[in-house]
Parts: C-alpha cells; sequence; structure tokens
C-alpha cells in the first residue's frame, strides 16, 4: 500500500506562512461548479473544503409535489451523464413497492441500454480526466466512440442526453427495428478501441507519474467514509450492487467485478477500463439471449404505491444510487431522498489530496468522477 505523507503547518516552505487558493467554480478541472478552498504550503496541500450548491435545485422536494408518473424526467437531471441509469432507480422503487411485474424482455433491454449507459459513461470519464492530465488524443477516441452509443439512445428514446427513458412498469416502446444490429456492430468494435486508449495510456511514463501513488486510499477507509463503485473497488472491495442484490436482467449474467490493490488514482483508471470490458461482456449476453414479448406491465391508471417506506438502489457508473422513498397511500410521494454517489464519494477529496501538489488534486477529482447535478441536486 502507497503511504502519503502529510504535510504539517509547522513545517513550511522557507517559513512562509500558507497560502489559501481557490480552484473553481469556474475552473474547468473542477467538473462543474465545484469551488474547492485549499491551504498550501508552497505548492503542497495541506488543508481543503469544498463549497458546493451552486447548481443546487431542490430535486427532492420538487419530486414530492409531482405524481409519481412525473418524477421520472427529473432524476435524469442528477448524474445528466447517467440518465438512463437514474431513470432505472426511480420507477424501480415504485415497481417493488406496487409489486409490479416487469416483463422479462423490458429487464433485458434495461440491461442492455444501462450498460451501455456505463461505457458512455466512463469514456466522458476517461476523455476528460486524460484531458486534465494532459493527453488530448484520448479526448477524441472516447467521444468517437461514445457517439456510437448516443445514436442508439437518440433512436431509441428521441433524445441523447436527457433521455426520460423508462416508465413505471416497463418502457415507452419496444426497441427500434435495427437496435440488436446497432448494439452487435457497437460492441464488435469496443473492444478494440479500449485496446488503443490503453496502448497509449497504461504504461506512458507520464500517465504513471501522475497517477501511480496518487490519491492512496485504504479499502477500509473507503468504507468508512462511504465511496461506492469504481472508487472504492479500486481499494480492492469487491462491492457491487450487480452483484449484491441483482436488479433487472443482472442475475442471469455471467460476469466479473474488477479489483484495484493500491487504491491510488491508477487502480482506479485500470478497474474503469476493465469495467468497460465487463460491460460489452454483459451487453453481448442480453442481446444474444433478448428474449420476446411484451415491454409493459400491467399499470393502474393512478399509481398509488401502499403506505410505507422503501429503498432500492442500483449500481450506477459512479457508485451506489439509491432511492429512499416514503408513501402515504396517494398519487404524490410523501418524501423522497436520494443517495448521490457522487455526494457521497466528493467526502474522500481531502482526505485523498492532502500531502499532495496541486497540479495532483486535478488529477485526484478526475479520479472520483463526479457530476456536481448530483452532488448538488
Amino acid at each position: 500500500m502507497h503511504q502519503v505523507e502529510i504535510a504539517t503547518t509547522r513545517e513550511t516552505v522557507l517559513d512562509s506562512p500558507e497560502m489559501t487558493l481557490n480552484m473553481g467554480p469556474q475552473h474547468p478541472s473542477t467538473h462543474g461548479v465545484l469551488r474547492v478552498i485549499l491551504k498550501l504550503d508552497g505548492e503542497t496541500v495541506i488543508d481543503l473544503d469544498c463549497d458546493i450548491g451552486y447548481l443546487h435545485r431542490g430535486m427532492e422536494k420538487i419530486a414530492e409535489n409531482r405524481m409519481y408518473a412525473m418524477i421520472a424526467p427529473y432524476w435524469d437531471r442528477l448524474d445528466y451523464i447517467a440518465a438512463v441509469s437514474n431513470g432505472l432507480v426511480w420507477v424501480e422503487t415504485v415497481e417493488q413497492m406496487m409489486g409490479l411485474a416487469v416483463p422479462k424482455r423490458a429487464h433485458y433491454i434495461r440491461t442492455i441500454l444501462t450498460e451501455l449507459n456505463r461505457i458512455a459513461s466512463h469514456l466522458l470519464w476517461l476523455g476528460t480526466h486524460a484531458l486534465d492530465i494532459g493527453a488530448v488524443t484520448i479526448l477524441l477516441w472516447a467521444f468517437r466512440e461514445r457517439e456510437e452509443i448516443l445514436k442508439i439512445f437518440e433512436r431509441q428514446f428521441g433524445a441523447r442526453l436527457t433521455c426520460h427513458a423508462w416508465r413505471v412498469g416497463g418502457m415507452p416502446n419496444d426497441a427500434y427495428d435495427d437496435f440488436e444490429s446497432d448494439v452487435r456492430r457497437f460492441i464488435g468494435n469496443i473492444g478494440e478501441r479500449l485496446y488503443e486508449y490503453e496502448t497509449v495510456l497504461s504504461e506512458n511514463r507520464i500517465w504513471l507519474s501522475r497517477t501511480v501513488g496518487i490519491g492512496v486510499i485504504s479499502g477500509e477507509e473507503a468504507i468508512a467514509i462511504g465511496l461506492s463503485g469504481p472508487s472504492l473497488r479500486g481499494s480492492g472491495v469487491a462491492w457491487d450492487i450487480r452483484k449484491s442484490r441483482p436488479y433487472a436482467a443482472y442475475a442471469e449474467m455471467d460476469f466479473e467485478v474488477p479489483l484495484g490493490e493500491n487504491g491510488d488514482t491508477y487502480d482506479r483508471y485500470l478497474v474503469r477500463m476493465e469495467e468497460m470490458r465487463q460491460s460489452r461482456r454483459i451487453v453481448q449476453q442480453a442481446i444474444d439471449n433478448l428474449p420476446g414479448g411484451p415491454v409493459n406491465a400491467k399499470v393502474p391508471k393512478l399509481i398509488k404505491p401502499p403506505v410505507g417506506d422503501y429503498y432500492h438502489s442500483i449500481e450506477g457508473p459512479k457508485g451506489e444510487i439509491g432511492c429512499y422513498l416514503v408513501s402515504d397511500g396517494t398519487q404524490q410521494p410523501w418524501r423522497v431522498r436520494v443517495r448521490p454517489p457522487c455526494f457521497m464519494n466528493l467526502q474522500a477529496l481531502k482526505r485523498l489530496c492532502i500531502g499532495h501538489l496541486v497540479a495532483d488534486v486535478v488529477a485526484i477529482i478526475g479520479t472520483l468522477d463526479i457530476v456536481l447535478g448530483e452532488i448538488d441536486r
């Protein structure tokens, strides 16, 4: 395990005073409207604090004043890079509260499209993370592949980013006519493309110097802070909701959960790269075994879940995204609460950055893969 030496305020460079520096909220490498207040000894970070809330929209309170069917589009606007996954956690929470039996075909199509969304999210992360560190070419390559996924989304949902992909009980439409051939074409190409990315990055000495040993966190610390997703698995913790609490069609899929060893920025990079290969593997199985039949359950005209509370979560691209829902038996939820993975993962930023240089803060923010729409809500 890599060890990080933490500087103290009593060992300053040439006895110079500490300096406070604001990074963001307009800084492009903070991946959104995030203000990081750095306390520096020279270029070494000795303390930091995060100022968030610039994008707060009151999503949860808005949801408490809408009917259940009207809330789904709002969930797309949380992590807008993973709108397909976010929408899934909402409709599945309502479906499980109501005891709806969603058709098998809908489960399979949901699995295919959420895994494509995982690849698209990781491609955006890879391109921007590499750009932050100085590798411009990877951004152009990653967006080339991501565009193919967005074309599938556009044909299926009529939108590329905030897709409003699902409905309570199933889907708005069945798969379009060329859906299977488009998906097969993409997964046939992405394996070779991932190899190209790794050829450029994985043994590049600049990439290694900027990621190996940077932002180290142990598995025990990661669990204590509340990390999830690749940020947790990069520290060697084998927790993936698709395996531990399967939903959609994941119980019928054969795939591995990639793990890191050292819990540094480089390990989290390797985990996400392997996750894209595993997503490709899942999509291949699902498209090969895609069943026929309807894509919608029989849903009451008025959606009124029984009185009670329920928590459901799925494995989003950034980690565990959960929905806590309290029903009072009416057409509107009494209480809605989101468990946003980016917000939880951001808690680790201080722990990961102290003792490193200002330039390393950029790499560490990138390795957490945060989206401020989900953090602020």
